[in-house]
């Protein structure tokens, strides 16, 4: 790999990291300010790529966006609804629900599990055609993913400070003290879920849109991807308010991309992108715990040389 290969290479990288940091961003509303895992992710933007793409080809490129997103809304309705009022665990209710949506999924595909848009209109094409001649003609895609970034984490930055969003965070660290406020947890998990998995299907979305095909399998492992980033981010970006934690876990999508991208320049085979995923998720979980650890460690060191040297003077 040579420096002429790194431009191209970047823009992938962060066209790649823009649109999954969608996801990331959902997976910091419900995993970080819930505190809710919602296993549902792979399925969920899997349907909002499904959505997306279907109601895209019907010729209607603008109303799939819209589209993808109530379809992430229904998707985290029905995770919080069998967390809250079927008294389900949040993690067996994000499995079951990520199981029925492979059947679904393929049902809105019309029984496929592959569609093509290669000659379907889209939002990527319509800015491609209007960019024609300018000097941004080859960055329409990275421009759409920077604005739909822009536009979540704008709206998560004033959203949570709101007094439902308050309500919200408040949900995630102690739901005793907010039922004793008077405030329904399961109304606040219920609009956490609905919001968080409304940036997944946008998320699917696009990334089915730039790719120009959606196939049965592209959200598989996104829940994975997404966590890693997000914790990229936290360490990264250990202090700062909402907007902070926001940015650094776009951060973090595109770095793990980045890493991504990189093993597949190296010719890296196909089969060994899992374990690369695996590693970088390991190294991301288990960063903060060696991070607390080390100086401790060296402490102790320094400790028993001391020790040693009033034992030796001694």
């Amino acid at each position: 790999m040579n420096l002429a290969d790194m431009g191209p290479l970047l823009q992938t990288a962060l066209e790649l990291g823009l649109f999954g940091s969608l996801t990331v961003l959902a997976l910091y509303l419900s995993y970080t300010m819930l505190n809710v895992c919602d296993l549902s992710t792979d399925g969920c933007f899997t349907m909002g790529a499904c959505v997306g793409a279907a109601v895209a080809i019907s010729g209607h490129p603008f109303l799939s966006i819209i589209a993808a997103m109530l379809a992430g809304v229904i998707s985290g309705f029905i995770v919080a609804f069998l967390q809250t009022k079927m008294g389900i665990e949040s993690l067996l209710a994000g499995i079951i629900v990520n199981t029925a949506w492979y059947s679904v999924n393929v049902a809105i595909m019309g029984n496929k599990s592959l569609l093509n848009m290669n000659k379907t209109a889209t939002v990527f094409t319509l800015l491609k055609e209007k960019l024609q001649g300018t000097a941004f003609a080859g960055q329409y895609k990275l421009i759409i993913a920077f604005l739909a970034v822009a536009i979540v984490v704008l709206f998560l930055s004033f959203f949570l400070k709101t007094r439902l969003g308050l309500a919200i965070r408040a949900t995630g660290n102690n739901p005793d003290m907010v039922r004793s406020s008077s405030i329904n947890p399961a109304f606040t998990t219920i609009v956490g879920l609905c919001v968080a998995n409304a940036f997944t299907g946008l998320s699917g979305c696009l990334m089915a849109q730039s790719q120009k095909s959606v196939n049965i399998d592209i959200g598989q492992g996104m829940v994975t991807v997404a966590l890693a980033s997000l914790l990229i981010g936290q360490v990264m970006f250990v202090k700062g308010g909402i907007t902070v934690k926001a940015i650094g876990a776009v951060v973090g999508a595109f770095i793990f991309r980045l890493v991504y991208t990189i093993a597949l320049r190296f010719n890296m085979p196909a089969y060994m992108l899992k374990l690369v995923s695996a590693v970088i998720v390991i190294i991301a979980i288990s960063g903060p715990y060696f991070k607390k650890k080390i100086p401790l460690a060296v402490r102790k060191h320094n400790l028993k040389k001391i020790n040693r040297k009033e034992d030796a003077n001694a």
